[in-house]
């Protein structure tokens, strides 16, 4: 099975310049646990924010969130991978580098998003 088969395509992006209060917003309203951060400029790298980066920031550094931005908090680079890459191979990257999320890109071109629950679910899919 490749990355492709199992990718979310619909992937909601936030401006790294908005704020936890806004991300935490969008999260909320699209029922997401994360958000692809938007590059600045086309040659610029993609980024990730998920509600756990941000509660750590709130708790650890008593942060106000509409003070701190998304570029202050997120994960960038992102961990990208290409469509045709076999889920195996993903599922391996992301326990190696203990991430729960990849991007799917194509030549710095945004595709969509892996999640490790896309991949355990299309396991017990075949299991049953």
């Amino acid at each position: 099975m490749l990355v492709k088969d199992i990718m979310n395509r619909d992937v909601v992006t936030v401006s790294p310049f908005a704020t936890l209060r806004d991300a935490l917003s969008l999260m909320k309203r699209h029922n997401l646990k994360s958000l692809v951060v938007e590059q600045q400029d086309p040659h610029d790298a993609w980024g990730l924010i998920t509600y756990t980066n941000i509660l750590k920031t709130i708790v650890a550094e008593n942060g106000d969130i509409d003070l701190i931005n998304v570029y202050d908090v997120c994960a960038k680079p992102a961990i990208g991978v290409g469509e045709s890459l076999d889920v195996r191979h993903v599922a391996s990257l992301m326990t190696d580098s203990v991430v729960k999320r990849v991007l799917v890109l194509d030549d710095n071109k945004l595709l969509g998003l892996v999640t490790m629950d896309d991949i355990v679910g299309t396991v017990l899919d075949m299991i049953e």
